[in-house]
């Protein structure tokens, strides 16, 4: 919360509205180290990066580790959510082979997930999803993996059906071949990543300022810095908030299985050409 409320330190409420700082980058940018480790300082973005990546391997650990005859609720959540991944993302995409693909599936899922949940955890309000380096990182390895998977499949022949379509009309196939080459290697990993940090930064921005507003609303309204029906605004904005917030929750469910579905769309393209 020290964030939000500097980000807005400034904010006259006698002429806005709404709380925003100067420069948007504020609500994102955390280059305060929080520790430093052999000369290199760890900041709380990148602090939060190397927590969602343990948060995942303790998930999957602690669920797997002694499977019981009869599982408890957090084996079965677990179990649950592999299943789904496996059965209606990995198998289910890809088919038979995507079962090869399933954990890079599976760890890709439960990393994104994790890391948008933090844009609604107390303290934290932050996802680590809506710093562009994360997304597009994710998205160049599932890249990397469709292209491999394609050559490895296909041959030199995934690169030249791509190029020269099959069952295009002839004076057709080098306009197709040319959108197909620029949609496969530069626009899928740009618009994936693309996706799901416009949909992060969105909620993000938009929780930050209404929960910005509505604490320094309500704060001044309590120290008479404003009158009563100013001030009142700040539980407007605080309800307001609150919608966002369980929408929100939607969202981060939501762009963490996007992100995974069109991953394994991308291996089924390169995996099985002839569909």
């Amino acid at each position: 919360m020290d964030e939000l409320i500097l980000a807005t330190a400034e904010c006259d409420l006698n002429e806005n509205a709404v709380c925003a700082p100067e420069n948007v980058k504020d609500l994102f940018e955390f280059r305060v180290e929080v520790i430093n480790i052999l000369g290199f300082p760890i900041t709380r973005t990148v602090f939060l990066i190397f927590l969602a990546g343990a948060l995942a391997i303790a998930l999957l650990y602690f669920g797997l580790r002694k499977r019981a005859t009869q599982p408890g609720k957090y084996q079965l959540s677990i179990e649950g959510l592999m299943t789904f991944v496996k059965d209606e993302i990995a198998v289910g995409i890809i088919g038979p082979t995507g079962i090869k693909y399933y954990p890079y599936l599976m760890a890709l899922f439960i990393f994104i997930l994790i890391g948008n949940v933090f844009e609604i955890t107390p303290f934290v309000n932050f996802p680590i999803t809506s710093r562009m380096a994360i997304p597009l990182f994710l998205s160049l390895l599932t890249w990397v993996i469709f292209v491999f998977a394609g050559f490895k499949r296909n041959g030199l022949s995934y690169l030249t059906d791509i190029i020269w379509p099959p069952g295009v009309p002839v004076f057709l196939k080098p306009l197709v071949g040319l959108i197909e080459f620029f949609s496969t290697f530069l626009v899928r990993p740009f618009s994936l990543a693309v996706r799901l940090f416009a949909n992060l930064v969105a909620g993000h921005v938009m929780l930050t300022l209404l929960l910005s507003t509505a604490f320094i609303s309500i704060t001044a309204m309590l120290s008479g810095e404003i009158g009563i029906v100013k001030g009142l605004f700040g539980f407007a904005w605080w309800a307001l908030a609150l919608a966002i917030f369980m929408f929100e929750v939607i969202v981060i469910l939501l762009q963490a299985y996007i992100f995974t579905l069109l991953s394994a769309v991308y291996i089924d393209t390169s995996v099985n050409v002839e569909h």
